[in-house]
């Protein structure tokens, strides 16, 4: 008999990749491991998107919204033991994320206004830090608090020290190559193992700071297991012969476990509609690099013409992808803000949508210069057949038939796809750095906040994908041009970041989705429901889609008998 003290000793849980980096600033990959590794001063309620106190007991907001003073919890400390200071805040902005050396994309969603100032930070005491803004800055509290503190002592060194080339020798710290043991952190786990393509291991951290209301030390489960599961088939599979403990799941799997939730001991929870976008994306990057064009000269054309973007909207039959790909668990997505987000604009509200009209593809493509072939193919103006390749990232089913029907819905219109699914690594490698692509089927997480979108919408942005400049270290881009839609919508993302009224905030934001739809820089697809299945066992779950099935890692426990 069991009683009330039993824990489980372990959860294993499904990722679909390896992890890129270990090193949190250098991270441009989800899901990734720092929800279980670090926190920062303040965390999101990952039920209601609500702000709490996490390694801060307090703030204070001064009365012209310019400066934050935060108050540590007593007593903090890292993974190895060692007291979590002040001293560590002021080095992980000052040092690492305001380092102009270090490559990083948190430094995009912190700066503010249009000389993209950033805040100030300083020690007060031992227990207090402040934050300074030149100008109000909406996001402010989010953003300063919300991101995770690194250990000065574990990371200055690399930081001070410079590699032969004259860069941070930080740049190439805590890879996924790296000895865990040397990976200090500060939230409920700690690295334990990690084996490539196989698993990562995280061990309870014994010095977490959190207790639970009669005072005892979480989290309660001593291991958490990541298994490396690429293929959402094989995931399924390992789910229903007892091999994961918690799998989120599509609509496919939905069907097929609904039937045996009873007799398999698990639960399917839906967190209602999905944060975050799935998409079409063109290359529109007209740069070149050492003479050579990043997208070939005539394709470019088709991808900059906004008819030419509107047509293939036009020509997607997204209800046909809702009721069939997605067995109808969703809904139409037509804007790059989640619709849980208090700033989303909707259809009703003036928001351009795309429903499946062929018809008016072939009309604006013909009105932009396209014409036909006696067999339905479609031809630019000088004669050479629209043709391009879409990747997207292999082994999902799922996108597997979003391909599929994409290609067979543009070629009822003359144009040929080359769905050409790769792997994950090789297409953020195409996307980010060598920028040689043509389109992409993908996806980018959600958030209540829009700003936490500015690396993306600011055309100097570090995962600016529709047309990126080069990352730190890459070979430099002649020719590349920023459009006026595109820059205006970069300029509103700071003027919304700027204004604190929330009705004019509102306004601001849903003008940048009045652009985003017009100008189609990324065409929406579906926005599926949160669904996951998870075992009866283990108690405490809150699942949601905006936090997923383990943000409440912490609180996870066996359930009584």
């Amino acid at each position: 008999m069991r009683t009330n003290a039993t824990q489980v000793q372990q959860i294993v849980a499904r990722v679909p990749g390896d992890p890129q980096t270990f090193n949190y600033a250098l991270n441009q990959s989800s899901p990734n491991v720092f929800g279980f590794l670090y926190e920062g001063l303040i965390t999101e309620n990952g039920e209601t998107g609500k702000l709490e106190p996490a390694l801060a007991e307090s703030w204070e907001i001064s009365e012209d919204n310019l400066k934050i003073v935060f108050t540590l919890k007593p007593n903090l400390k890292w993974s190895d033991g060692e007291p979590l200071t002040v001293d560590d805040i002021v080095f992980t902005y000052n040092d690492i994320y305001f380092n102009e050396q270090i490559p990083t994309d948190i430094r995009d969603i912190l700066r503010i206004g249009k000389s993209k100032a950033l805040p100030k930070v300083r020690k007060l005491d031992s227990r207090r830090v402040e934050f300074t803004v030149p100008e109000p800055f909406a996001p402010f509290l989010r953003f300063a608090g919300g991101i995770v503190i690194l250990p000065e002592h574990a990371l200055r060194q690399s930081v001070e020290t410079k590699n032969k080339d004259g860069r941070p020798q930080f740049l190439s710290t805590w890879g996924t190559d790296t000895d865990l043991q040397k990976i200090v952190v500060n939230g409920p786990f700690t690295l334990e193992s990690y084996t490539v393509n196989q698993r990562i291991v995280f061990r309870r951290n014994p010095y977490y700071w959190r207790k639970d209301t009669q005072g005892n030390a979480v989290p309660y489960i001593e291991r958490l297991i990541w298994q490396i599961v690429e293929s959402p088939d094989t995931a399924l599979i390992q789910f229903r012969s007892l091999g994961l403990d918690m799998l989120e799941i599509g609509p496919t799997s939905f069907q097929l476990l609904k039937r045996e939730e009873d007799r398999g001991n698990f639960k399917i929870y839906s967190g209602g509609p999905d944060f975050g976008t799935n998409f079409i994306c063109f290359n529109l990057n007209k740069g070149r690099r050492q003479g050579k064009p990043l997208v070939n000269p005539i394709k470019s054309r088709w991808f900059n013409t906004v008819a030419f973007r509107q047509a293939v909207a036009y020509g997607i039959n997204r209800e046909a992808m809702l009721n069939n790909v997605y067995r109808g668990l969703g809904e139409l997505q037509n804007s790059p803000i989640s619709v849980q987000s208090p700033y989303y604009l909707s259809p009703e509200e003036g928001l351009k949508v795309y429903n499946y009209n062929p018809e008016k593809a072939k009309e604006l493509l013909e009105s932009a210069g396209f014409k036909y072939n006696n067999r339905g193919q479609l031809l630019d103006a000088e004669g050479n057949r629209v043709r391009f390749t879409m990747i997207s990232q292999a082994g999902n089913r799922t996108v597997d038939a979003i391909g599929s029907q994409v290609k067979r819905d543009l070629s009822k219109i003359g144009i040929q796809v080359d769905f050409t699914p790769i792997d994950f690594a090789v297409m953020v490698d195409k996307i980010t750095n060598t920028l040689e692509w043509e389109s992409y089927f993908g996806l980018i997480t959600g958030s209540i906040e829009p700003y936490s979108g500015a690396n993306v919408w600011s055309p100097d942005g570090g995962f600016h994908p529709f047309n990126q400049k080069p990352q730190p270290g890459q070979p430099p881009i002649e020719g590349r041009e920023v459009a006026d839609w595109e820059a205006e919508i970069g300029r509103l993302y700071i003027e919304g970041a700027r204004e604190l009224d929330e009705t004019k905030r509102k306004e601001i934001y849903g003008e940048t989705q009045r652009l985003a739809q017009e100008y189609l820089p990324f065409i929406h697809l579906i926005n599926p429901l949160a669904l996951a299945a998870i075992r009866d066992r283990i108690e405490g779950t809150k699942f949601s889609a905006l936090g997923g099935t383990l943000w409440n890692v912490y609180e996870l426990k066996e359930a009584k008998d």
